[in-house]
């Protein structure tokens, strides 16, 4: 191939031109930040990019996460072709010269083709469908890129014929060293500004731009850009500077320290409590300071079984609806899911009976061990069960009045032992009004 001077110097130009996020994107999988748990050296997918023997995949993760990234290093590291279109703006004609130009590099020249589209999830069916042959023929392999969990978004077929890869938020120690060589490095990052940064403007960019790395290299970026030198000739990003770029106060949240598990234990006792407006203020504290949206779900399931119970059943259902919603819809717009379900789980009626229930009955399994289940309910469907005595007597419930008949259910031992309780609030009521008159009608 010709050299071409003036080609090489527009090139070189245009990449140091180019953001610094796009800069400083990973070109090899040694420099890819966090996600160890798919490209970790023992890994399918590093195996696979390494050996250049990729096959058609979906990388699902947040924005940030490095899915582009891991498709330019699968595009760095193979001999293939490689093509990449994006799903916002292509259409049908786009995806027909692409696979008539794989056709013909394969038929000629034996030489696979990778395509790579973004925002797969845009597609819509149609356009998937059109690809789903050409994919299952090896003309092209895909590699797919979504924010969107492609389990809902993206035709079954097209997905059994790929493998999922699930990208995590890049962690904050991962994030802090990419800022960190950002601002230092002269060849790809800003170093050639002769800026510095702060350890806690450091410590809060990595830690509020949650796991999505380039929001926080963009902040860099504006930062080193923005600011003006001090009396040392140095462009200083302090914490306010810092603050300022990504347009967020730092709020004092540790996520493994103790403010951490103080702001978790205000919002629970808040639902618990009944105060709707503190478990909404606990709530937008930790989403403020980057806290994971699945994590504040699950806790607000947890509060929705242990401190509601079946004093309002829907809670549960509404806390784990929202889970589910949070997952497929994500961020910003699952704060508001999360908003709903907490100050419907805070505002429901409380119980704690089904929660102490399952803590006296365990209670009573550590004391007593594995009593012997009443005959009677003991398994019939087997073939000699009779003669052991298995099932016989046992008094089929729908054949009696109010479908509920008097008979020993827990062992011997523990006649007479209550686990579950219900209290007089809520739902809880007409629960124990019910079984009171299904007793005393069954005793008359």
């Amino acid at each position: 191939m010709d050299f071409n001077l003036f080609d090489y110097m527009r090139s070189n130009n245009m990449e140091k031109e180019a953001p610094l996020a796009a800069r400083m994107r990973p070109r090899t999988l040694e420099e890819v930040a966090g996600q160890e748990h798919i490209v970790g050296q023992d890994k399918l997918l590093y195996r696979a990019i390494k050996a250049d023997k990729i096959s058609s995949v979906i990388f699902y993760g947040p924005p940030g996460t490095g899915k582009t990234t891991l498709a330019r290093v699968i595009a760095n590291t193979t001999s293939a072709e490689f093509t990449q279109i994006n799903a916002t703006v292509a259409g049908k004609k786009d995806m027909e010269d692409v696979v008539g130009k794989a056709k013909e590099l394969q038929g000629m020249y034996g030489r696979r083709t990778i395509l790579f589209i973004d925002e797969i999830h845009r597609f819509n069916k149609a356009q998937q469908d059109y690809l789903l042959p050409f994919v299952e023929d090896g003309t092209v392999v895909l590699i797919g890129a979504t924010t969107e969990n492609p389990y809902f978004e993206v035709n079954g077929a097209l997905l059994s014929r790929s493998i999922i890869f699930e990208l995590k938020p890049v962690p904050p120690e991962a994030v802090r060293k990419l800022i960190k060589k950002a601002v230092y490095d002269v060849d790809r990052g800003m170093g050639a500004y002769d800026a510095s940064i702060d350890e806690d403007a450091l410590d809060f960019l990595a830690d509020v731009s949650g796991g999505d790395v380039r929001h926080a290299l963009n902040a860099v970026e504006l930062g080193v850009m923005s600011t003006g030198r001090s009396e040392d000739g140095r462009i200083h990003i302090t914490l306010q500077v810092a603050q300022e770029c990504i347009q967020r106060k730092a709020v004092r949240y540790d996520k493994t320290g103790d403010n951490h598990y103080d702001t978790i234990s205000a919002f629970i006792k808040s639902m618990r409590g009944s105060d709707p407006d503190a478990a909404v203020y606990y709530l937008a504290r930790m989403l403020y300071a980057g806290e994971s949206a699945a994590f504040i779900a699950r806790r607000i399931m947890i509060c929705a079984a242990e401190d509601v119970g079946n004093a309002d059943p829907q809670a549960l259902v509404v806390a784990a609806s929202a889970s589910l919603a949070v997952e497929r819809i994500g961020m910003p717009e699952a704060q508001i899911i999360l908003s709903q379900a907490a100050a419907y789980v805070a505002c429901a009626p409380k119980s704690n009976a089904g929660c102490q229930a399952i803590f006296q009955a365990m209670e009573a399994v550590r004391e007593t061990g594995s009593l012997p289940i009443p005959a009677h309910l003991q398994d019939a469907h087997y073939k000699g069960a009779a003669k052991l005595g298995r099932g016989t007597g046992y008094k089929y419930a729908h054949d009696y009045p109010n479908h509920y008949v008097r008979q020993q259910y827990l062992p011997y031992e523990l006649n007479g032992r209550e686990f579950y309780k219900p209290t007089g609030n809520g739902y809880e009521v007409k629960i124990r009004e019910h079984m009171r008159r299904l007793r005393e009608e069954a005793e008359s």
